[in-house]
């Protein structure tokens, strides 16, 4: 598949998806706003992440490959100046809808993350879940480095690929929001070179070990432990973050 070819099926998955969503909440306002602390902790991954943009009062962030818009939302309540771009115009139409009914500015655009149509130097931060493994990281990272300000920040938020009986559990087992696009996978560390070469001191955590059961099993006071229990492991033993559900990677502009 060429790469115009995969970027036109990532737009049309991702608007079917929007368009879905779209009828769940059309013409009520109230179903698109949400709790910041209810955004952060919906995973375990997403507040530690989110912390590792640092302070955002007066900063322009951009929120990359925007979804649904929460993460734009909850950047701008952070105190950014938001840009937020998809590649689906209709993903952008529920960001911007999400961004009205919350009452925050936020400036919503269709764009391609391998052809940002931003200047040179316009960010301080950029943030991004579930997304790089949808691209091509060389063109992917050559943009972020470009995009971002000196001394700025990215910080992503990814499935990894490095355990295979996850692989073999996401092949095989059923589970909700399974539906992929043809040409994502989990990434790797592998898949990671491109970003390495650009951003040096690239930084990738793990999370969710043992914690990844939550997936099948809802028990909160077992995945409490487990999690707790994740968490003095992957401190102890670094490798096991191989074997993870996700990873948070952090990328610094020189």
């Amino acid at each position: 598949m060429t790469g115009t070819d995969r970027r036109l099926a990532e737009q049309l998955f991702h608007d079917k998806q929007a368009a879905e969503r779209a009828d769940t909440f059309r013409g009520d306002a109230g179903s698109l706003r949400f709790n910041t602390d209810d955004y952060l902790d919906h995973e375990t991954w997403v507040r530690p992440a989110f912390e590792s943009l640092g302070d955002l009062r007066g900063r322009r962030a951009l929120d990359y490959g925007c979804g649904h818009g929460m993460a734009a939302v909850t950047l701008a309540r952070a105190g950014a100046h938001v840009t937020a771009f998809d590649l689906s115009p209709g993903y952008v139409a529920e960001a911007r809808a999400r961004a009205d009914a919350n009452g925050v500015a936020v400036e919503c655009v269709t764009a391609d993350g391998e052809e940002l149509p931003f200047e040179t130097a316009s960010f301080d931060a950029v943030w991004g879940n579930a997304i790089l493994h949808h691209l091509d990281l060389a063109r992917a990272g050559a943009e972020l480095c470009r995009v971002l300000k000196p001394g700025g920040v990215a910080v992503f938020c990814e499935p990894w690929g490095g355990n295979p009986l996850l692989g073999f559990a996401r092949r095989a087992l059923p589970y909700p929001g399974k539906d992929r696009t043809p040409d994502e996978h989990p990434l790797t560390r592998r898949d990671l070179d491109p970003l390495r070469r650009i951003f040096p001191a690239m930084n990738v955590r793990g999370f969710q070990l043992l914690g990844m059961v939550r997936r099948v099993w809802k028990h909160r006071a077992a995945l409490r432990l487990l999690d707790a229990v994740d968490a003095r492991l992957l401190r102890t033993v670094p490798p096991l973050e191989n074997w993870c559900r996700y990873v948070v990677i952090v990328l610094r502009a020189g």
